[in-house]
């Protein structure tokens, strides 16, 4: 259990703004005392979903401020191209349904050699669309497990698939989805700045039409850190 001020701090957001929230039942919480305390799995998948339902400023905002964060933790060299490997890049998913496609990602991750069990982050995936989807517009996914649990993972990796067409993956404005990042972080701070970090490229880079052109793994890998480096320089 956290306290307020600690879960504040935990998920990047004001003590006000966080009680406010609790107050009006948007996160689950509970009065302990004068102070409102909250469940630490509870409040990350909330976190997760807030983050990605953010418009663009205030996704710089949330940004700007974990990288604060990891300034002070000694990452300010910290970035997400250097998740990417070409052995969990597939350029040519064949799935065109959501459940085909969460096996599909599962699938590639697990040949990457670092997940210890792909049926538990299937049905983690599973979970966390059942919950809300991850599609977020620009004809991107960030998939995640709904709730973060390091012991998935044996290190932290993005796993990045493309599908041919578009497919109906249930983002806001009804458009569909061909761009698919499965976030596999074993460190709760790191998958929020991943999230945050990929959220701004694709709505605020000219990543996506590199991606769309990207031809092999490396292409796809080359796109994301001069993307990355443009945005941060």
């Amino acid at each position: 259990m956290l306290t307020l001020r600690q879960a504040a701090a935990h998920i990047h957001l004001s003590e006000n703004e966080l009680r406010h929230c609790a107050q009006r039942g948007e996160v689950e919480a509970f009065r302990r005392g004068d102070d409102w305390c909250f469940e630490h799995r509870t409040l990350d998948e909330w976190a997760q979903r807030a983050l990605l339902a953010a418009g663009e400023r205030d996704l710089r905002t949330k940004h700007r401020s974990m990288m604060d964060e990891a300034r002070r933790d000694s990452q300010a060299a910290w970035s997400v191209a250097s998740l990417f490997g070409t052995a969990t890049i597939d350029l040519s998913v064949g799935a065109k349904a959501k459940a085909g496609i969460l096996r599909d990602m599962t699938d590639l991750a697990e040949r990457g050699g670092h997940v210890y069990d792909s049926d538990a982050l299937f049905r983690e995936l599973l979970a966390r669309e059942e919950a809300a989807s991850t599609a977020i517009g620009e004809g991107v996914a960030l998939l995640h497990p709904r709730f973060h649990d390091p012991y998935l993972f044996e290190e932290s990796f993005i796993a990045y698939g493309r599908t041919e067409r578009p497919i109906f993956f249930g983002a806001s404005n009804g458009e569909g989805t061909r761009h698919f990042f499965l976030i596999c972080s074993t460190d709760h701070a790191q998958h929020l700045r991943i999230l945050a970090r990929l959220a701004v490229l694709a709505h605020g880079t000219g990543l996506m039409p590199l991606l769309d052109a990207a031809a092999t793994a490396e292409d796809v890998i080359a796109a994301v850190a001069s993307c990355e480096a443009e945005f941060l320089s």
